[in-house]
């Protein structure tokens, strides 16, 4: 099924519609709201919102502001973003009592945490995706370290195609060929506009949520790729191990990249989560 841009809305995303035959189903017609990373876009996401659509949701991969057709904001930080996720559910759910399954890879991680924070009760379900609850140590210097090292390439006059070209294929696996979702993934990551890039970078410098991990009360899934080196599986365990009756699910010989890596075991752990934890949910 082809989805459809959707321009006026809160948020521009991509929007799968319900398969007609599955909308009946257990889930009905729940929303779910897909969240990609710094360096990704709403195209990173066909596999997924496909096999969602096809249990009954109407999915909606959204471009996060500033990055392709949603507008940037101001000030440009966790807050912000989450609200501008918030506000898209409303919008699209149908009022204030609506809620979706949030679906956050990396940075879009970290802004479902954000939201599930700030405003519970706009999340029925969680998947937090080769993620992490705060952004490395609490000294300050491994972040401005980071910041150096990732902005190096744009420093140099590389632009955005050259820094792609230089951390995918750091992110890999061992499972995929990198000829099979590799030029997939560099296109996504050299269309998010520079100035976007280095703001979204920065504003994640001060992201801290692991003391509200505690709180989330909706069903969660906490997943990453076996060769993850950005959100390692421990880095994912000891996530899951402080969420309340959280999962914890690791795709083998997958890297950070794992939805555009390997779409189907990543699906596959995805739905198999979506069938015994959420399609049982009671809805707001």
């Amino acid at each position: 099924m082809s989805p459809q841009l959707v321009t006026d809305a809160p948020l521009a995303h991509l929007a799968w519609h319900p398969a007609v035959a599955a909308a009946s189903g257990p889930s009905g017609a729940s929303l779910a709201v897909l969240l990609h990373g710094v360096g990704g876009g709403r195209g990173g996401w066909a596999s997924t919102g496909a096999a969602l659509a096809a249990q009954g949701f109407h999915v909606l991969a959204v471009d996060q502001p500033g990055y392709g057709l949603s507008a940037p904001i101001e000030p440009y930080d966790l807050a912000g973003l989450a609200d501008a996720v918030g506000r898209l559910i409303v919008h699209a759910g149908g009022g204030a009592a609506a809620s979706a399954l949030v679906v956050g890879h990396s940075m879009g991680g970290m802004v479902a945490q954000e939201l599930v924070a700030r405003t519970p009760a706009r999340v029925r379900a969680l998947v937090l995706a080769a993620t992490s609850p705060a952004f490395g140590p609490a000294d300050g210097d491994w972040q401005a370290g980071f910041l150096r090292a990732r902005f190096a390439p744009l420093d140099a006059g590389l632009g955005m195609a050259g820094l792609a070209a230089e951390l995918v294929p750091a992110m890999r696996g061992r499972g995929v060929a990198p000829e099979a979702w590799m030029p997939a993934a560099c296109a996504l990551m050299a269309a998010v506009p520079e100035a976007t890039y280095r703001r979204a970078l920065a504003a994640l410098v001060p992201f801290d949520r692991r003391e509200a991990l505690a709180r989330i009360a909706v069903p969660t899934l906490v997943v990453t790729g076996e060769d993850d080196r950005t959100a390692s599986p421990e880095v994912a365990r000891r996530m899951a191990a402080r969420i309340p009756a959280a999962e914890l699910a690791v795709v083998p010989a997958t890297g950070h990249l794992l939805m555009l890596e390997q779409p189907a075991a990543f699906d596959r752990v995805l739905l198999d989560f979506v069938a015994r934890r959420v399609a049982a949910a009671p809805k707001e």
